[in-house]
């Protein structure tokens, strides 16, 4: 179930606002400062199931670029974040894929965007039970159906959220099925692309002496865009710097 349809408990407000784009304006609409196509792909054989799966195993050494929305978010103080948890499914295909879904255009907050299956943890749960339990409810993937793999760093969201992202393998062909209260589309999108840093864009946009920085990578697929960005963005950038990252050892 995602975030917003459950009650938020009283939250202190940030001491300093997190910037919003004006109405009308859309995140794609902002202009692209940079796009980082100096930076290597991650190679194809790198990005197979097997090494998936050592990859986890032996943990490389590494540091996340993205570990929150902004810069300029500043809690008062004894703030304390909402912990949630997104799972990031990589569909074993002969070339994998990463399930993603496009949230129900109903929704109060983030509607339409492209995001991964999440919400917040549920009482007494850990991270990865509640990806699974929020996998399930949005797009019917059973918990037996995920191999979960490891964890990500968790990322601390303009709106109070510590979003933890857990990375599991899913079979191809499941018969999943969309929460028509919280998503509107269930697609997959090729993890060569994601982990491409040519198909990473940086965005900046800049108000009353601030700025708010964002990634995106937008996917077309038969004249649909599929404009992932911001706190999933972010996430998929800390992937493709984990899947870069060398081993400490041999």
């Amino acid at each position: 179930m995602s975030p917003d349809q459950k009650p938020l408990p009283e939250l202190r407000p940030p001491q300093r606002p997190r910037i919003r784009l004006p109405q009308g304006l859309r995140p794609q609409d902002v202009p692209v400062i940079q796009v980082d196509r100096h930076l290597l792909a991650v190679p194809d054989a790198a990005q197979s199931i097997a090494a998936l799966r050592e990859r986890f195993e032996r943990q490389p050494v590494w540091t996340p670029e993205w570990v929150t929305e902004s810069q300029w978010l500043d809690f008062a103080p004894g703030f304390t974040p909402i912990a949630a948890a997104v799972l990031i499914p990589i569909v074993a295909q002969p070339q994998p894929t990463v399930l993603l879904t496009r949230r129900s255009s109903r929704l109060n907050t983030h509607s339409g965007q492209v995001a991964f299956p999440g919400g917040r943890l549920d009482a007494g749960e850990d991270v990865v039970a509640a990806a699974l339990r929020e996998a399930q409810e949005e797009v019917a993937l059973q918990p037996e159906r995920v191999q979960v793999l490891g964890q990500l760093p968790s990322y601390l969201t303009g709106t109070g959220f510590e979003v933890t992202p857990v990375v599991g393998i899913v079979p191809p062909g499941l018969p999943l099925q969309a929460n028509p209260h919280e998503v509107d589309e269930i697609f997959e999108v090729p993890l060569r692309f994601l982990l491409n840093p040519a198909n990473h864009r940086h965005h900046v946009f800049q108000m009353d002496g601030m700025e708010r920085r964002w990634l995106s990578m937008p996917y077309l697929e038969k004249e649909q865009e599929y404009f992932i960005w911001g706190v999933t963005a972010s996430i998929l950038r800390n992937f493709y710097w984990f899947m870069r990252a060398p081993y400490s050892k041999p």
